[in-house]
């Protein structure tokens, strides 16, 4: 069942529920300006759709300006403790403000937050972290458990409400997959401001993408979420690819879906390598299709017979297939180049 999004808009994107926009984070040391402005529009060219960067001091705040003059998307600054960067970051004309109303200070702190953002018209997202939860929730539920992580973010929402601000996204992280996927499901029955979804500190990239897929991919089949971070200590370009993937591997995102068989004894290609640069050589390409690369022709044109375009190995050569129907024969070494012709031809 669809949930009911209150819509909220981030820049020129509006999340109601209706898209899945692709979210990272810059990880450039926040002085380096240059540094930064660089990787935001290296960013922006992989797909990414919403920026975040940590605004940690006055200084910092400089990065607002020189980032937007460079991207189209909008910038999220993220703000722990001060309140005063959180307005200097409103006035520098940020797109989102990210903070925990709670550790801002005083309701007089929050309102003043408030104030910058809502004559401004900039979102907040509320960051609930199963790492930094109140003491008195700890003690209470005795780990951050879900109801826990559930119970802080409505005391956030319920201090912005009371300031009569409700453009809010939340997030609830948690570095423990199942426990991310509960508090969000929670969550979800109880509000229908806009989630954002993530498995926080989820690791290097190869277990990090493992735990974001079942994370943010069990949610996004239940109909939850409006905004994905795939959260990797390795290149934020990284999180971008791996973001899109789960999105088409759910049937919620466009580009080329890679089908591709496990190899047996009737494999007589290396399949394995060739699968590896169809992969590499398509990741850019935004055609709605589905390719196939398959180890043999007994069973590859038939178990993949829906795929768009499709190569089936041989004996030192390969079948060009599409939707079923073999195409044409070559050799070995012009596979890749024959199969990109096809898609090309797409």
């Amino acid at each position: 069942m669809k949930r009911k999004v209150r819509a909220v808009k981030v820049g020129d994107l509006l999340l109601d529920g209706n898209k899945i926009f692709i979210q990272s984070m810059l990880n450039i040391p926040a002085e380096d300006i240059e540094g930064n402005v660089r990787q935001a529009v290296e960013l922006e060219k992989a797909g990414c759709e919403i920026i975040r960067a940590a605004i940690p001091n006055k200084e910092a705040v400089r990065l607002i300006p020189a980032i937007k003059e460079k991207i189209t998307i909008p910038l999220v600054a993220d703000i722990h403790f001060d309140y005063r960067l959180a307005v200097a970051a409103a006035e520098a004309g940020v797109d989102k403000i990210r903070i925990n109303p709670g550790n801002i200070g005083d309701m007089g702190k929050v309102r003043e937050v408030v104030k910058a953002c809502k004559s401004r018209g900039i979102p907040i997202r509320i960051g609930v972290n199963g790492g930094s939860l109140e003491k008195d929730l700890l003690a209470k539920y005795g780990r951050p458990a879900p109801e826990a992580l559930v119970e802080s973010a409505m005391r956030h929402i319920n201090i912005l409400e009371q300031c009569d601000f409700e453009d809010i996204v939340i997030s609830l992280k948690s570095s423990d997959v199942s426990t991310m996927i509960a508090a969000y499901r929670l969550l979800a029955g109880q509000c229908s401001y806009p989630l954002h979804l993530g498995v926080t500190e989820a690791g290097t990239k190869r277990m990090g993408i493992i735990k974001s897929a079942v994370g943010i991919g069990s949610l996004l089949c239940d109909g939850i979420g409006e905004t994905i971070r795939v959260s990797l200590t390795d290149d934020p370009i990284n999180e971008i690819y791996a973001a899109k993937d789960i999105l088409k591997a759910i049937g919620k995102g466009k580009g080329v879906r890679i089908v591709s068989c496990p190899t047996c004894g009737r494999t007589k290609i290396d399949l394995i390598g060739l699968a590896g640069r169809v992969e590499e050589a398509t990741k850019d390409i935004d055609k709605d299709i589905t390719v196939a690369v398959m180890g043999c022709v007994v069973n590859g044109i038939g178990e993949s017979g829906n795929a768009d375009i499709g190569i089936a190995g041989g004996d030192g050569c390969a079948v060009l297939f599409s939707k079923g129907k073999q195409l044409r024969r070559v050799e070995e070494s012009e596979a890749l180049a024959a199969l990109l012709d096809e898609i090309n031809k797409l």
